[in-house]
């Protein structure tokens, strides 16, 4: 399911307009993309909790040319499934 299967889906079960979901999908988006950009942990109840990571330089290697490369220090998103969800995922 993407962006706007959802939205669509989501209009169909609140009886809210596709305008006014996206409106919300998209707020909610931007909402959790600033938490995370300034480190917080944003967590929902039953879904799970999307935490900021940081990774280390390091150096890699390419594959191709065997050449050693400076990978330097990043952030990334990590995500924590509930366990709500992964029960009902896994439910048979």
């Amino acid at each position: 399911m993407n962006k706007t299967e959802l939205i669509k889906e989501v209009a169909g079960a609140t009886k809210m307009t596709i305008k006014d979901v996206t409106g919300i999908v998209d707020a909610s988006v931007a909402l959790i993309t600033k938490g995370l950009v300034k480190g917080d942990e944003i967590a929902i109840a039953g879904f799970g909790k999307f935490v900021s990571k940081k990774r280390a330089a390091r150096i890699s290697i390419n594959p191709r040319t065997k050449q050693k490369i400076n990978v330097p220090a990043s952030k990334t998103v990590g995500f924590k499934v509930s366990k709500a969800l992964k029960d009902a995922v896994n439910k048979k």
